[in-house]
């Protein structure tokens, strides 16, 4: 088994209670029943001070959160750290004036972005107190699991 393999951190941002906006914390919790012994996953809130330092912490990151980019509800968007920047427009609903966005930003400007980092966004659709998932968001919540196993 690689090296790669063995690093891989997987970050589930979102707060359950606001409907769409726990996409990345049911990613999480699907990807920790699963078992498998390459990824290591945290549940996180996207407090952004708090995820730099996770970020900077492995050699292979995933961030998973749920975006509002005015696209269809549960499109998925891939975004490769290295790549591109990351649209800080995408997590406008954001309780936190310094998230996923930011902290990533952040970590790029300060020249600390892991090697490699990946932030998969699900298009959310409604994000009201004490709402569950969408249907469009709670089939991209099992796609994103599948790709994150096939990377």
């Amino acid at each position: 088994m690689g090296t790669d393999l063995q690093r891989k951190l997987v970050i589930g941002v979102g707060n359950e209670l606001r409907g769409d906006d726990g996409a990345g914390l049911f990613v999480a919790r699907r990807l920790m029943a699963l078992e498998l012994p390459w990824v290591t996953t945290l549940e996180h809130s996207g407090e952004g001070a708090g995820l730099m330092e996770l970020i900077q912490s492995a050699e292979h990151v995933v961030i998973v959160d749920a975006v509002q980019a005015g696209g269809e509800p549960g499109r998925i968007h891939r975004i490769d750290a290295h790549h591109e920047s990351v649209p800080t427009n995408f997590f406008n609903y954001s309780t936190h004036a310094f998230s996923v966005a930011e902290a990533v930003e952040m970590c790029r400007a300060l020249g600390r972005l892991p090697p490699r980092l990946v932030i998969y966004g699900v298009e959310g659709m409604q994000f009201d107190a004490g709402a569950g998932l969408s249907p469009e968001v709670e089939t991209a919540v099992a796609g994103v699991v599948n790709m994150i196993g096939g990377e």
